[in-house]
């Protein structure tokens, strides 16, 4: 409504205090510059960076508010049967299937030196950046600038990721304005962090670079060189379903992902488990909400390190979900 046509209706009082009730549009927080200009100091004594360059490289991060948006709503906060849907899909796994074929040699090679087979490698991309169409549209600069100076919430995590940002760009020649990635500053097909990258990606190819955004060698190699770092199993199973679980069973739920729980408590707690597995072994038990009801899931060590990619069940479900379609189509031919 016009404020003309909202004079004709109300007091003038009236209309100044329902202007003023209006929400506020959020803006460059009030400390954005002097933060940037304090870690450009912090940079410079730390790491030698030269000053005027850095001086002039951080004029141009940017404060980015739909960044601060889409962080606050990210798609794990959705329940199962909402979120399942977004990724696993017979036109991702097909996807996956081609991207499988054209790169089988290198797939190959890295289940053999790592031992992480071929459908898990391929449903992270996938499920990441759809095999390389959606690795990102926002300046990594920017992303990481408006988190780690805008986002107290998190700012110390960010501000760190910015710092590993500016040494990998020194590192590996990457362009610090021109790289783009995630709202949250992964980057790539297999959306590494900037302190990931540098610290688990590999140069598979031999070529002298680390290059996840273009190298699919590269790409391979270190989802699979991060998956054997953290703890991945070679032919060990990694989820099923806990027939049998329900709402007694909260309890067990509640102590986290990390497998904790042995298989022989489940067992005596009426929990089936039809995998053969010795009764040490250590289990998570998952609960997920689906569309008609909750699904109970054992969590095996090979799920814990999914989610050490994404610390999210839901994550490292869909990826698992996605690696078994992949497989299967694979298979059919």
């Amino acid at each position: 409504m016009k404020i003309n046509m909202l004079h004709r209706l109300f007091p003038i009082w009236i209309i100044a205090s329902l202007l003023n009730a209006a929400p506020a549009i959020a803006g460059k927080p009030a400390g954005f510059d002097r933060d940037k200009e304090k870690f450009v100091q912090e940079m410079v004594a730390k790491h030698d960076f030269d000053q005027a360059w850095l001086q002039q490289l951080m004029t141009q991060a940017k404060y980015h508010q739909r960044i601060i948006d889409a962080i606050s709503r990210p798609a794990e906060s959705k329940p199962w049967h909402q979120y399942r849907p977004i990724f696993v899909t017979r036109a991702r796994a097909a996807e996956g299937v081609t991207f499988w074929n054209e790169n089988q040699a290198l797939l190959k090679q890295a289940e053999q030196k790592y031992g992480v087979p071929p459908e898990i490698i391929v449903a992270i991309i996938g499920v990441e950046t759809r095999y390389g169409r959606h690795a990102g549209k926002y300046p990594v600069l920017d992303s990481l600038s408006t988190l780690a100076f805008g986002y107290p919430k998190r700012s110390k995590f960010f501000r760190k990721q910015l710092e590993e940002f500016l040494l990998l760009s020194r590192e590996e020649g990457l362009d610090p304005v021109g790289s783009k990635g995630s709202y949250a500053g992964a980057m790539g097909k297999p959306q590494f962090i900037p302190s990931s990258y540098r610290m688990y990606a590999v140069d598979f190819d031999g070529d002298g670079q680390r290059n996840l955004l273009t190298d699919n060698a590269d790409v391979i190699g270190s989802v699979a060189a991060y998956f054997k770092r953290h703890g991945w199993q070679q032919d060990a199973p990694t989820t099923l379903r806990a027939k049998g679980a329900n709402d007694s069973h909260q309890h067990y739920v509640k102590t986290g992902m990390k497998p904790s729980i042995a298989v022989d408590e489940l067992r005596k707690a009426g929990i089936e488990i039809k995998l053969s597995l010795p009764g040490k072994t250590l289990a998570s038990l998952i609960k997920l909400e689906g569309g008609s009801g909750p699904e109970y899931w054992l969590g095996l060590n090979n799920f814990y390190v999914i989610t050490r990619y994404n610390h999210s069940n839901l994550y490292a479900m869909a990826v698992y979900q996605l690696s078994q379609e992949i497989a299967r189509q694979h298979k059919d031919g």
